[in-house]
C-alpha cells in the first residue's frame, strides 16, 4: 500500500454549515484572480472569499468567517454545487480550510473527481435530506463513510451511495494514482504470470 495523500476519511464528525444558495460555482469557491499559485498552503483563507469579505476587504459576519480555523466542517449546500471551471484549488481551498464533505442534491461531475482526489468526499442525497440537514445547522454531523451513513442528533440515520473506488481510495487516504502504484507488485507479479502462461484470463 502506498503512503497516505491526506488523512485517511472513515468516520468523520463535524458541524454542519448550511450554504442554502444553488449553483454555488468554482468562482465563488475560489475567485480566479487568486489562481497565482500552486501551493495548497493557505488557501482556505481564501475560500469563497467574496462571501466573506466586504469590498474594503475585511471580514464581515458571515456563517464560514466563525468557524475555528483549520475546521472541521461538513457544507450543506443547494443544488450544482461546484459547477463551472475545473480549477482544483477551490478543492484545495475546501480541504486546506478543514470541510472534508460537501453534501449536496447535485454536485458537478468534473468538482466531484477532483475532490475525491484531494480527500474531499462528496455525497449527493435526495433534496429532502438536503433539506433536513440545513435546518440543523450549527449541529453536529457524522459521516460514516465505512457503512455509508449520516447520523445527526434528532434524526434518524440517512444512508448515502458513493462510488466503490472512491470510497476505498478515501478510507485508505490516497489518490487513485496512488493506488493504483501501490499495487505495482500484485501488477508485477500478473504480468510474470501471464507471460509464463499461467494466467491473465481468456480473451479474444
Amino acid at each position: 500500500m502506498s503512503a497516505p495523500n491526506f488523512p485517511p476519511l472513515i468516520r468523520y464528525t463535524a458541524p454542519i454549515v448550511a450554504l442554502p444558495a444553488s449553483g454555488i460555482d468554482t468562482d465563488q469557491l475560489f475567485p480566479a484572480r487568486f489562481m497565482t499559485t500552486t501551493s495548497r498552503a493557505g488557501l482556505g483563507e481564501l475560500l469563497f472569499h467574496d462571501w466573506r469579505h466586504d469590498a474594503a476587504g475585511a471580514k464581515t459576519s458571515h456563517r464560514l468567517n466563525r468557524m475555528p480555523p483549520g475546521g472541521p466542517a461538513i457544507l450543506v449546500a443547494g443544488a450544482n454545487f461546484g459547477c463551472g471551471s475545473s480549477r482544483e484549488h477551490a478543492v484545495w481551498a475546501l480541504a486546506d480550510f478543514g470541510a472534508r464533505v460537501v453534501i449536496s442534491s447535485v454536485i458537478a461531475e468534473i468538482f466531484a473527481g477532483n475532490a475525491v482526489r484531494n480527500g474531499v468526499l462528496p455525497i449527493v442525497v435526495e433534496e429532502a435530506v438536503v433539506q433536513r440537514l440545513m435546518a440543523c445547522d450549527g449541529g453536529d454531523l457524522t459521516v460514516d463513510l465505512e457503512h455509508q451513513r449520516l447520523t445527526t442528533p434528532g434524526l434518524e440515520d440517512m444512508p448515502f451511495a458513493v462510488d466503490g473506488f472512491a470510497r476505498r481510495c478515501l478510507m485508505e487516504g490516497v489518490d487513485a494514482l496512488s493506488w493504483l502504484l501501490g499495487q505495482a507488485q500484485d501488477i508485477d507479479a500478473f504480468e510474470r504470470d501471464r507471460r509464463n502462461g499461467r494466467g491473465g484470463g481468456g480473451g479474444c
